[in-house]
């Protein structure tokens, strides 16, 4: 218990300080003025979200393939935080489009696609509470859930093949891409830790439905009795 609180308390030590970096040392983007800095908020969190749905299908396809509970237990795991993540990202990002398109949405590839998973991920969170059977909703949400993963690369390359609304990649992006030295600090300080944060909150998760495994299976066990 005072390991978990310790941990915590760090998260909110170094999110304190992130919040302050994109706040007050990062500097003002010359075109966009101060509304640029949700960036450092909208970008990583949807690199986050990219990769917990990347856990849920490694714990997806594991499933399938052993079928072993804590492989299941992951999956869910990740796929509750990443929906979290991914409600960030999409909730930020019209806040920054506002001021900057002059719209809060468009229907462009980036937006559609993204949003599309969001959808994917809520129907997968949904699919597990109409399967009563523990053996058989791990199954067929695995299944479901390696289905919905394929979306993620189409997010994710999504402006790198197609002309969209959504500006071009500036981190890991072709050539004249980047960002200015201070704000490419203040943005992987952000990255690093909301990948703290999701690893801390896809472990506590996985504690929660690994238990929950345990008090069905000894229901299951008295029932028989």
């Amino acid at each position: 218990m005072k390991k978990k609180i310790l941990i915590a308390a760090v998260v909110v030590i170094l999110m304190s300080f992130a919040a302050y970096a994109a706040l007050l040392i990062a500097p003002t983007e010359s075109k966009m003025g101060p509304i640029q800095r949700i960036f450092y908020l909208h970008a990583p969190a949807g690199m986050v979200s990219l990769l917990c749905f990347f856990v849920c299908f490694v714990g997806n396809f594991a499933y399938t393939l052993k079928r072993e509970s804590k492989w299941d237990c992951l999956g869910v795991s990740a796929a509750e935080v990443g929906v979290a993540f991914c409600t960030v990202n999409i909730i930020t990002g019209p806040i920054w489009a506002h001021p900057v398109w002059g719209i809060w949405w468009t229907w462009d590839w980036r937006l559609t696609l993204t949003f599309v998973l969001w959808l994917l991920y809520i129907s997968y969170l949904l699919l597990r509470t109409l399967v009563e059977d523990p053996d058989r909703r791990a199954l067929v949400s695995a299944i479901y859930g390696i289905f919905a993963f394929l979306d993620v690369p189409l997010v994710y390359g999504s402006i790198r093949w197609w002309r969209t609304q959504h500006p071009q990649p500036v981190i890991m992006g072709g050539s004249g891409s980047g960002l200015e030295p201070t704000m490419a600090k203040v943005f992987w300080f952000w990255f690093f830790n909301l990948v703290i944060l999701m690893v801390f909150l896809v472990r506590e998760r996985y504690r929660l439905e690994a238990m929950r495994g345990e008090v069905q299976l000894i229901e299951r066990e008295a029932e028989a009795a």
